[in-house]
């Protein structure tokens, strides 16, 4: 059915990789006749579009980074009249100005099909009831995912996320069989099931598309053991397209496959930026190959994983996210990210997903808190037998001495879209 509904999935590699570069030669020419910012990098690097002739002549051209975005704000990467555009969407400007994205009636047409793509290789089915949680608004994971839903013949219920006690209502009540949220979130909806005295088992729930943040196999472990469904990778970036640039497959749960045909990968060292070959570690960048409001060129995501060949399709996958360059936390001098600590916790079936990491400086040493919460109330010495564990645990994963505090159930704050990890309360500069 799947090559009915969605037939390049069948693509031989061959035909792929000659599809990529057709599709690759074009999108490059139009970033360069239309998109101001990008020629002048192209011109200043010495790089034409007419010097690509082989899908390896891409490492040649210039990278797109968030800065870029930020300093065409809010039009300036527009490759088409801004009267032409059908929708814009932004990120969250937490850190400055936020990163506008455009979109053509044609490249809403292509996210609603890769996300329809995404959906049904996850286990959706024309005709399921599709609870969406992602937030609707500027971000894209609402609007994207309900598109897709549409788009692949379900009934979508556009719940949003928040409200916490509702949600759990209508996915019993409704009888959704495929829910769409962050994976820290469907943990707290699965508190919520609990504090109801509803067992999700017994509601129609069979299926869970998590994103917008990385997770860890033991999360994954942990939502499908409570819940009793399939949890899987979905993975897309607003400047990219939004949710549906790679998704799992539900058969395999092998890491997100890449929709190669509309999305062209490489993987590069941070540092450097020089390309690494497949299998190995870095930082993954894309570049879109059939955008037209807004293509991007070797845009560099800050999401660190690595590229596996394909297993369910040609298309090649990509390994769970363990952090993002940006992110990654230097504590005493030793590089840490919050995925490692979660894998660490989800080991202790005492302890939940719920954690966050506050780090502190008293002196000229950096200080490490990991709060975390406890599944059930832990009595006796319990408590300070998996405090005691997880410090050994960390301090053996990577030498760090960190104080551990369980809090009791629902002592964490729960997030309502993408969870806060880190409190960083060191002194800046």
């Amino acid at each position: 059915m799947s090559d009915k509904l969605f037939p390049e999935l069948s693509l031989s590699l061959d035909a792929l990789r000659a599809l990529q570069l057709e599709r690759l030669k074009q999108s490059l020419a139009h970033a360069y006749a239309k998109q101001m910012p990008y020629r002048a990098k192209c011109q200043a690097a010495g790089v034409h579009p007419d010097d690509l002739k082989t899908l390896e002549d891409l490492r040649r051209f210039p990278f797109t980074a968030k800065s870029d975005l930020r300093d065409a704000y809010p039009f300036g990467m527009f490759a088409i009249p801004r009267e032409k555009c059908v929708r814009v969407h932004a990120s969250s400007g937490t850190t400055g100005r936020p990163t506008v994205v455009g979109y053509s009636a044609k490249d809403i047409e292509t996210w609603a099909e890769v996300m329809a793509r995404s959906m049904y290789v996850a286990g959706t089915r024309p005709g399921d009831i599709v609870h969406n949680a992602y937030g609707y608004g500027l971000f894209t994971g609402g609007l994207g995912a309900h598109y897709g839903g549409e788009r692949l013949g379900c009934t979508v219920v556009p719940m949003s996320g928040g409200f916490s006690e509702r949600q759990v209502q209508l996915i019993a009540e409704f009888g959704a069989r495929v829910c769409l949220m962050t994976p820290s979130y469907m943990l707290a909806i699965a508190d919520e099931f609990e504090r109801q005295g509803i067992d999700p088992r017994k509601t129609a729930l069979r299926i869970g598309i998590f994103g917008a943040e990385p997770w860890t196999e033991g999360m994954r472990a942990e939502i499908e053991r409570r819940l009793g469904i399939d949890a899987v990778d979905i993975y897309g970036l607003s400047e990219v397209m939004g949710p549906g640039v790679a998704c799992e497959f539900v058969e395999t749960k092998d890491g997100p496959t890449i929709w190669e045909d509309h999305f062209y990968p490489e993987i590069v060292d941070p540092e450097t930026g020089a390309p690494v070959a497949d299998g190995e570690p870095g930082e993954l960048v894309f570049t879109s190959l059939t955008k037209e409001a807004m293509p991007v060129i070797r845009y560099r995501t800050r999401d660190l994983t690595r590229l596996m060949k394909g297993s369910a399709s040609a298309m090649r996958r990509m390994a769970k996210i363990t952090g993002r360059s940006d992110d990654m936390l230097i504590v005493r001098g030793v590089n840490l990210f919050p995925s490692q600590v979660e894998e660490q916790i989800l080991r202790d079936e005492a302890l939940s997903g719920h954690y966050v990491i506050e780090l502190t400086r008293t002196g000229a040493l950096d200080d490490l808190l990991v709060r975390v919460e406890a599944r059930v109330v832990l009595e006796g010495d319990a408590a300070g037998r998996s405090r005691a564990e997880l410090a050994r645990r960390l301090k053996g994963m990577c030498g760090l001495s960190a104080e551990i505090e369980i809090a009791a159930p629902g002592g964490v704050e729960r997030s309502m879209g993408k969870a806060r990890r880190v409190i960083d309360k060191r002194p800046k500069g």
